[in-house]
């Protein structure tokens, strides 16, 4: 039998004959390595920009995002501010597919920002073709190189701001690297005289926009190659245009697939509207090719522009039609996404009807819901995604201490049901055991994973993530507590003429009661008026129980009714209760003093038929 060659291993042998192919390409031609060179400094330099943005920034771009999107017309602006700023359009979309993901955005003001970061995308261009032609740019970018290695010495806002001078004189080195390096290659490369017929030309130019800006990732990458080549005379202007056509499509791409493989719904919706948007405006450019060339050709003739502001001009004007023709359907558009993406449905642990199951035919493990890599592009996004990974931990917890108990979940949600629980139906197996081990135990790992691959620089982030981490905490160690309480349940309940059983479904009662207690509490904003009046409600259910249960115990030692092994047992599982009683007293008061939103939740959250605001 053929073994077959892990996929890491493939990879990194087809990376080693590219670099050593790359390397070898260099030897034939000083051009090419100067043009290779000039485009790692410009991918490095906005690499650099966005990092020390994002970092300068400390949140105020994702709480801005939260604050700006209240209308369509706020929510196109922040696109446009935003990638105007950053200078990237995956990075604003990935930003908005991770806070869409939180809930803070809606699916229609996330298709608003993706029609704004589209024009805002067009200022990096007109800012490259400006300074693209007859101006050279190294002497700007040294004394700014040099500011930005002293500021990295520092700490803070100071070292993120110079990082971002060292990425714009990385950036102003290699747009003038590249014009050198077009000049040298220009005898021995040209595109302009390779015309082929009509529309063929377009749409061969057009795939290699693509192709390049899903190579390079970077559609202002693949422009400044094209301002480059145009200005030195390899592209014909015609060809340019085809390619930034391309190119559009090309940076949805890249956002459609890390929003398809690493989202949840909501930001797999929103990816696909973007890569709509890029596809249907490039096809609408194709169709109006010679009006909108015309037009372009036209207007760069009357106001004196060079072919690289007529490029800039054809991007700008591609881009605002595809908003006009979009901007009247981002509703319509939102509900057809959301019926051709429907939302995943919640996967229990077990089905509602199924009281109970094999330890080892438990179903395949619960996955996290909001834990995907985008929400770790900010602390806020990767903050708000463990809140909701923790809520949906909760949720969890709360089911596996009713099967380990044998109460039917739906009863437990039925917050004003004061009947009492009648006996389980048997067989009764033994399952809360597996559950804790195959289903809640790997969900906190998750969350605790996720968690260590956050970069946090707030005190206040810091603070919040210890909290949450308590509360999931808590919650296993009151699931512990009910593993250990069903091995003595399941022998006494199974048994209804055994001494114990009557007891049993006494602390079985109680802990339904404390369950139903916990989950009214849940349901209302730890801020309201009833919020601590139930509360010490719950505190006086637990109390009461801790008075009584001793003295009844001994009464029936006493009485002969239990031996003294079955009062140890009795004993142990009342302490069992005491423990998630108090665990879950420890997880409200903790939420309510120390989390500002608190860990309250619909009862349809609650019951997994919504995954979450969108």
């Amino acid at each position: 039998m053929v073994k077959q060659f892990p996929t890491r291993i493939v990879k990194y042998a087809l990376l080693l004959v590219v670099l050593v192919g790359l390397g070898i390409s260099f030897g034939f031609s000083p051009s090419w390595l100067k043009l290779c060179y000039g485009l790692a400094l410009f991918l490095f330099g906005m690499q650099c920009i966005e990092e020390g943005l994002n970092n300068a920034a400390g949140g105020s771009l994702e709480r801005l995002m939260a604050k700006s999107t209240a209308t369509p017309t706020r929510s196109m602006a922040f696109g446009m501010l935003a990638t105007f700023i950053l200078q990237s359009t995956t990075l604003v979309s990935l930003l908005t597919i991770a806070f869409l993901g939180t809930g803070l955005v809606t699916l229609a003001g996330g298709i608003a920002i993706i029609l704004g970061t589209n024009l805002g995308a067009t200022s990096g261009i007109w800012l490259l073709a400006m300074v693209g032609q007859g101006i050279s740019l190294s002497p700007m970018s040294v004394p700014m190189f040099v500011f930005g290695i002293i500021a990295s010495f520092f700490k803070g806002r100071i070292k993120s701001i110079g990082r971002v001078f060292v990425g714009i004189s990385l950036i102003f080195l290699g747009i003038d690297t590249l014009k050198l390096g077009f000049e040298g290659i220009g005898g021995q490369v040209d595109f302009a005289s390779y015309q082929l017929s009509g529309i063929m030309n377009v749409l061969v130019f057009s795939l290699i926009g693509l192709l390049l800006t899903v190579v390079l990732q970077s559609t202002h990458a693949t422009l400044i190659l094209t301002l480059a080549a145009l200005a030195g005379g390899q592209l014909s202007i015609d060809q340019s245009f085809a390619i930034a056509i391309g190119s559009n499509v090309g940076s949805s791409l890249s956002t459609a697939l890390v929003g398809m493989l690493g989202s949840a719904r909501s930001g797999q919706r929103l990816a696909l509207a973007h890569l709509m948007f890029n596809v249907v405006t490039a096809v609408l450019s194709l169709i109006l090719w010679i009006p909108l060339t015309y037009f372009t050709k036209w207007v760069g003739e009357m106001a004196g522009m060079n072919n690289l502001l007529q490029l800039a001009l054809f991007h700008t004007l591609f881009n605002v039609l595809g908003v006009l023709v979009f901007w009247p359907m981002q509703e319509r558009l939102a509900t057809l996404l959301r019926k051709w993406l429907p939302s995943k449905s919640q996967t229990n642990l077990l089905p509602e009807n199924q009281m109970v199951v094999q330890p080892e035919k438990v179903e395949e493990a619960v996955k996290a819901r909001y834990l995907d890599n985008n929400m770790l592009l900010s602390s806020d996004t990767a903050l708000r995604a463990i809140f909701w990974e923790t809520k949906h931990l909760m949720v969890l917890c709360l089911e596996v201490l009713c099967r380990a108990a044998y109460i039917p979940i739906s009863r437990m949600y039925a917050i004003d049901n004061k009947e009492v629980l009648e006996a389980p139906q048997a067989p009764l197996t033994l399952d809360a055991k597996s559950m804790y081990e195959e289903q809640i135990k790997k969900l906190f790992s998750e969350i605790l994973d996720f968690n260590s691959r956050m970069s946090v620089s707030s005190t206040d982030v810091r603070d919040q993530l210890f909290q949450l981490y308590l509360a999931g905490s808590h919650l296993l160690d009151a699931v512990k507590e009910g593993k250990g309480l069903q091995k003595h349940m399941y022998a006494s309940l199974s048994s209804p003429n055994s001494p114990m059983f009557a007891a049993h479904m006494h602390l079985r009662q109680h802990l339904f009661t404390s369950l139903q207690h916990f989950v009214r509490l849940s349901l209302i904003s730890s801020k309201s008026a009833d919020w601590q009046a139930l509360f010490e409600d719950f505190r006086h259910h637990t109390n009461s129980f801790d008075i009584s249960i001793q003295n009844d115990y001994l009464d029936k030692l006493r009485e002969k009714v239990i031996d003294r092994a079955e009062f140890k047992s009795l004993v142990n599982d009342s302490h069992h209760i005491r423990r998630i009683d108090r665990k879950l007293l420890e997880i409200l008061q903790l939420s309510a003093e120390n989390l500002p939103e608190g860990l309250s939740i619909s009862l349809e959250e609650m019951e997994g038929a919504i995954p979450m605001p969108i």
